[in-house]
């Protein structure tokens, strides 16, 4: 009978002569070198990746604003168009100003600018909005919120170039019978 070879005898059991326990060591020094080295290749892939994101939203905040004299003559052209749309009697020419609105608000948005239009009940946002009028309101938790956008704001990146003009809610606790007036 012949004894295994050390090809034959599972990784974990030494060889008779003890050779094979310092290339084990070495090879799990490597072993442990590699998983360090992926870690930090991971590391780096994801930092690479954060800064070429925040580079492209720089790069897209520059532009919006190199643009902001077209964008702001295109806002100006989108309110014409809804002002006709809602102005003007005939089907046909409703249609027409509504798809020039719409078609004005894509390339506003592809130069970067936003148009701010918040929904009924949304929060109010000083940065974005300015409360043309107030409604009082009995609900607590309406208070502060959106009633309805009298005219549609403009931003451009960060930064509002045109707040919307809103009507906003404001709550008034309701006069009990008990309550007194006062001048």
């Amino acid at each position: 009978m012949t004894e295994p070879s050390a090809v034959d005898q599972p990784a974990d059991t030494p060889l008779r002569d003890g050779v094979d326990t310092p290339l084990r060591d070495g090879v799990d020094r490597i072993t442990e070198r590699i998983d360090d080295l992926a870690r930090v290749v991971a590391r780096q892939a994801a930092t690479i990746e954060r800064l070429a994101d925040e580079s492209r939203a720089r790069a897209r905040i520059e532009q919006a604003e190199a643009d902001a004299p077209l964008i702001r003559d295109l806002f100006a052209l989108h309110g014409l168009a809804q002002t006709f749309s809602s102005t003007t009697e005939s089907d046909p020419d409703r249609q027409g100003f509504e798809a020039l609105a719409r078609r004005v608000e894509r390339m506003l948005a592809e130069r970067g600018g936003q148009l701010v239009t918040p929904f009924r009940g949304a929060a109010f946002d000083a940065l974005t909005m300015e409360a043309a009028e107030l409604t009082d309101t009995d609900d607590p938790a309406a208070d502060r919120t959106v009633e309805s956008v009298i005219q549609p704001g403009l931003t451009i990146g960060e930064r509002s170039i045109r707040p919307a003009k809103v009507v906003v809610r404001r709550y008034r606790r309701p006069l009990g019978k008990n309550s007194v007036l006062s001048d």
